[in-house]
């Protein structure tokens, strides 16, 4: 069979699929000058094939399969795999009814798809409900599924081949930025584990499977099978919690050296997960950026959505040591929770600013399909056209704020977070002592000109 795997581009904004938002994927339609350049940055740097679909291209070359990729393409095939996600589906089921009318049979997998399936139905021949390898596995047997596919999650994920990344990323050159953690091209996602151990309401990551790890031998074949046929790489660790287990991790750290792989990579975690001696090893083992989720600063508006609050102390001292080290952090940010005001959020916003991540993103609250946040605020949500829930639109009826307050919260929160002097010398890691006590000034009045245009958009939205 030929098997066409499709991972449709996105045409407005900058859209992010296949692990992003748990697979729901989020888009980013510039609403400001500043976003407009953080979109046109994340097309360089956050660009990355699907994961999924390079673990669907090993299983059909296991099988003997011809596999190619498509963006957008109409291809000839036998089969065509699409990535579903929310914020734009109508694309891909766009894609999915003309490959059909050319006689390929199309099947969908996903958390959009699953947890969606009238989204894709018309389009579809099938729909995978879960993990999709073991459907796939079906599919590469040769037999035709129909309908709404169960597909078990598999507890040993070391039994899957290594993602197959031929068709979907080539020989992709990449060119190394000073001061950033990630290139431009060249960067390739690796799961090490899925799903995730914590319990966040609002958070869809854990959904769809349960938590499960590969083990560090597997994960160090796959690394070192990396290095051997595309040279040394920038991974993407794309486990929400990746420093879950602290032993494990620095196990992986001790076989990457030993092995003499010259990988550098990043990940995602909670700074409650790591310490001193965990960062220096994770950094000698070619640790260059690293991501968290601070959130909110209010623990008590954490502690409503299920997430454990991380002391502001330890915070601070992570990010300090970071800095030290030379590892690129980004901090997460939601404004919108229920219990928010306009001054919980500046508040949260003030944090970001004095926590002093390398970069940081801001996003508005989103009820995603299928967590517990979805069913709790059912009644509040007001939007229905489902490619809205893309991470930075006001979504449901808040109690105490407006959508276009939101909206201009959320401006706010960007411009005040990149537009002063700081963020540039904390960015080219500037630390000399004169020079900050200038830029502390500068900022200050930088911070006294966006309070006062702030306060004139706000009066000007009221009369």
């Amino acid at each position: 069979m030929r098997i066409v795997l499709a991972d449709i581009s996105g045409g407005d904004g900058f859209v992010s699929k296949d692990t992003v938002a748990g697979g729901y994927g989020s888009r980013l339609r510039p609403f400001s000058r500043v976003t407009r350049v953080i979109a046109a940055l994340k097309r360089g740097f956050h660009a990355m094939p699907s994961v999924h679909l390079a673990y669907a291209a090993a299983l059909a070359r296991r099988a003997g399969h011809e596999v190619v990729a498509s963006s957008g393409e109409l291809i000839d095939g036998d089969v065509a795999i699409v990535l579903s996600s929310l914020v734009d589906h109508r694309r891909e089921t766009q894609w999915a009814t003309a490959m059909r009318a050319r006689g390929v049979r199309v099947g969908f997998i996903g958390l959009a798809a699953q947890n969606l399936p009238e989204l894709f139905a018309d389009a579809a021949d099938f729909i995978v409900r879960g993990e999709p390898e073991s459907a796939l596995m079906r599919v590469m047997a040769g037999e035709p599924l129909s309908g709404l596919v169960a597909s078990p999650q598999i507890d040993d994920l070391d039994a899957l081949p290594f993602p197959f990344w031929e068709p979907l990323a080539g020989n992709r050159r990449r060119w190394r930025v000073p001061f950033a953690g990630r290139p431009v091209g060249g960067s390739l996602p690796v799961l090490a584990s899925r799903s995730c151990p914590e319990f966040c309401t609002y958070c869809p990551h854990r959904i769809q499977s349960g938590y499960r790890t590969r083990s560090v031998v597997n994960i160090l074949d796959e690394l070192s099978y990396l290095h051997d046929t595309r040279g040394p790489l920038h991974i993407v660790f794309r486990d929400p919690l990746f420093s879950n287990d602290r032993d494990r991790v620095l196990a992986l750290c001790d076989g990457i050296r030993s092995r003499g792989l010259t990988h550098t990579f990043e990940c995602e975690t909670r700074l409650d997960r790591l310490d001193e001696e965990l960062l220096v090893a994770m950094r000698s083992a070619g640790l260059r950026a690293m991501s968290f989720g601070v959130e909110a600063v209010s623990e008590a508006t954490l502690k409503k959505v299920g997430r454990r609050p991380i002391p502001e102390a330890h915070q601070r001292a992570i990010l300090a040591r970071c800095r030290a080290l030379g590892i690129v952090t980004a901090a997460f940010y939601v404004i919108g929770f229920m219990s928010d005001t306009r001054e919980s959020i500046n508040a949260t916003i003030d944090y970001s600013v004095e926590l002093g991540s390398t970069v940081a993103q801001f996003k508005v609250l989103t009820p995603y399909p299928g967590t517990p946040l979805f069913t709790q605020m059912k009644p509040a949500i007001v939007e229905r056209d489902w490619e809205r829930f893309d991470g930075f639109t006001p979504t449901f009826t808040h109690p105490a704020l407006t959508a276009d307050e939101l909206r201009r919260l959320l401006g706010n929160a960007y411009t005040r977070f990149y537009i002063r002097p700081s963020f540039l010398t904390n960015y080219l890691r500037i630390s000399r002592p004169a020079l900050h006590r200038v830029v502390r000034s500068l900022d200050q009045r930088v911070e006294r000109r966006h309070a006062r245009r702030e306060a004139l958009v706000a009066r000007e939205a009221t009369w």
